[in-house]
């Protein structure tokens, strides 16, 4: 039997030691992983650009392209957009989470959305705007009413995606009025615990709109690769809206967290600049403010 090998191909589904590869041609062929990744402590994982043989029965993978970023949980590489769900109402956003993600997403050269869903309970533009002025695009979308599906679907042409928001906030609801013919779970608010239960557990990419969806309500929280944590010297680079001061304060080592002369404080004044983004943005920089990256290392 004729092994091909087949270049550029993208792991769309891993379970059980079992890798769903999608080749250029669009056929998906179901793949194991060589013995040595395992000897290097490498797993391969969905959204690995990958090269495979293949007899036309079975494959295996036999290298994993360099990889752009990728999350430790979930599992999945070359992230080109984080996409992070917050609920108007039932429950209300955590924009301090909300925050913390944008600047891990940014940390990662990954570009952040911000969507707050149930937009039908409540008023989302005024924290929409919040992100929009901030230069990270946001709107309100409702699985309910229909509104801004529309838009939803034009995140994803050309890009890989992620979506991410705390249980209950209805991801997997959107991503069901989006394309319902994925037929994904919906997970429940608990009412007496004000949260919702996780429902998908496995790994897998969706084709939607021209590009690609992982859908994660079955982790609670993403882990990047490395520490979640930002050094404090690269924080600053992770809010666009305070990055584009730089080189404006009187101080070249300026931390813009109060000192004088600082052209970020001056914004903040001005209202050109969240308040609510500047007080995350001094919260991460007081977790981070005596860490030094070379101990862990």
């Amino acid at each position: 039997m004729i092994t091909e090998e087949i270049k550029n191909g993208i792991i769309m589904k891993a379970t059980a030691g079992f890798y769903y590869v999608k080749g250029p041609g669009g056929n998906i062929m179901e793949c194991r992983a060589r013995g040595v990744f395992r000897k290097q402590k490498i797993t391969p994982l969905v959204g690995d650009k990958v090269t495979v043989t293949f007899d036309g029965e079975s494959g295996t993978v036999t290298e994993i392209y360099k990889r752009k970023n990728f999350l430790l949980r979930p599992p999945v590489a070359n992230i080109q957009k984080l996409i992070i769900v917050a609920s108007v109402d039932e429950p209300k956003p955590n924009l301090y989470i909300i925050d913390k993600l944008t600047a891990q997403a940014y940390n990662q050269e990954i570009t952040p959305v911000v969507v707050f869903s149930k937009a039908d309970l409540g008023d989302f533009e005024k924290y929409a705007e919040i992100y929009n002025n901030a230069g990270i695009k946001s709107f309100g979308v409702s699985s309910k009413t229909g509104q801004g599906i529309d838009e939803f679907k034009k995140i994803f042409e050309n890009s890989l995606c992620a979506l991410t928001g705390n249980t209950g906030v209805g991801k997997s609801s959107i991503l069901n009025s989006l394309a319902p013919e994925l037929s994904l779970a919906t997970a429940h608010i608990s009412s007496k615990l004000g949260r919702g239960r996780h429902t998908t557990r496995t790994v897998e990419l969706y084709e939607l709109f021209g590009g690609l969806i992982a859908d994660t309500p079955g982790f609670s929280a993403l882990e990047f690769e490395g520490s979640e944590l930002i050094v404090k010297e690269n924080l600053q680079f992770c809010f666009p809206e305070i990055e584009k001061y730089i080189g404006n304060c009187k101080f070249v080592s300026c931390a813009h967290i109060g000192e004088k002369g600082c052209a970020v404080g001056e914004a903040l004044k001005k209202g050109e600049i969240s308040g609510s983004r500047y007080d995350s943005y001094r919260m991460m920089y007081d977790e981070v403010k005596d860490y030094r990256e070379w101990e862990n290392k």
